[in-house]
């Protein structure tokens, strides 16, 4: 029994060690076998880019703009004549209304003297002619509350400010993005707000659409680029009078520019351009696509009118083509897709 122990136990552990440590190393260095075998079978899937029926719609142009409530700003009032202010005809203060006499401005002009001579002597006499005198009132163009710094017998230039006049009065003004502006071309004059909190939806006139207002500081180089120029142009209207409201508050700014009933509609993702003019891409029987120009009518920001192009029932890609897909020619050196790796020759 201790010989079993002392020397046939350790030589068989050892000699299964070996057998392990050799079934390690052939795994290690052949491997297994990575042979394949032919079937003759070819992948058939291909990829295939999602298409639309031009079909017909109504396309409503509505844009809701997100403004608030601002105090109209004062209107300046300027002298209409060079000279001197010979009467205060308005006190600092005052309410006045439209056409109301603000001051009164006098200008001497100098006229040339008058010579006369003597018929029996011949002796010349000089008499000195007296200025003319010109007189002129100027009045208020809107009604309101006077501000007149102006002081009695005080020199002014023609076109200097003399005045100002704080209407008192309120609009609702908001910011556009340059695609809310492009849509708000030729809109009308009228406008529905809502106040924040405030009574129900009103009807706003004098409907004014303008450049956003430019600054000659420089942009932060760490902002939001998108940000800064996220708005192209502004958008105001006239609060009417018997509504309530304050400035500051905020309010929602609805303008409907346009309805087009039964008009030939595609989504506006099938489109390249949003206004005027667009490119759309075509499906042929055959299953091959080409760019095609179309007129561009209103939007509703999810479908847009085509007004020449496209007659409904005709095929299109839902979504622009984009560099390599279907639609472009990676062939044409006139495509945007142009790649000569992917040409023959």
């Amino acid at each position: 029994m201790g010989v079993t122990r002392r020397f046939i136990f350790p030589t068989l552990r050892i000699l299964i060690w070996a057998l392990i440590a050799a079934a390690l190393v052939k795994i290690a260095f052949n491997g297994a076998s990575v042979e394949t075998q032919d079937t003759g079978l070819l992948p058939t899937g291909q990829l295939v880019e999602p298409t639309v029926q031009v079909a017909t719609g109504t396309v409503t142009n509505a844009v809701t703009v997100q403004a608030s409530v601002v105090t109209d700003p004062a209107v300046v009032v300027r002298a209409t004549l060079a000279g001197t202010v010979s009467k205060l005809l308005a006190k600092d203060g005052a309410v006045v209304a439209v056409d109301t006499p603000i001051l009164q401005i006098r200008q001497e002009t100098p006229q040339d003297p008058v010579v006369t001579t003597d018929p029996e002597t011949g002796e010349q006499k000089t008499t000195e002619s007296p200025p003319k005198v010109t007189l002129q009132t100027v009045k208020a163009t809107v009604a309101g509350t006077l501000s007149l710094p102006t002081l009695k017998d005080q020199v002014v230039s023609v076109g200097e400010q003399i005045g100002t006049i704080a209407p008192g009065t309120l609009s609702v003004s908001g910011t556009l993005t340059p695609d809310q502006q492009y849509r708000l071309i030729g809109a009308p004059s009228q406008a529905s707000v809502t106040l924040n909190g405030g009574p129900a939806p009103f009807d706003c006139t004098g409907v004014k659409i303008g450049s956003a207002a430019t600054t000659s500081q420089q942009p932060d180089q760490n902002a939001d680029q998108t940000a800064q120029t996220a708005a192209s142009g502004t958008v105001s209207c006239a609060v009417p009078a018997g509504v309530t409201a304050f400035a500051g508050l905020g309010a929602t700014l609805a303008i409907t520019n346009g309805t087009a009933a039964d008009a030939v509609v595609v989504p506006v993702t099938s489109v390249q351009g949003t206004v005027q003019k667009g490119n759309v891409w075509v499906v042929a029987p055959d299953g091959t696509n080409e760019k095609r120009e179309v007129g561009l009518g209103l939007t509703d920001g999810e479908n847009v009118q085509i007004t020449s192009g496209l007659v409904a029932g005709d095929e299109i890609l839902q979504f622009i083509p984009v560099a390599g897909g279907a639609g472009a020619d990676p062939c044409d050196p006139k495509s945007a897709s142009f790649d000569p790796s992917m040409c023959a020759g």
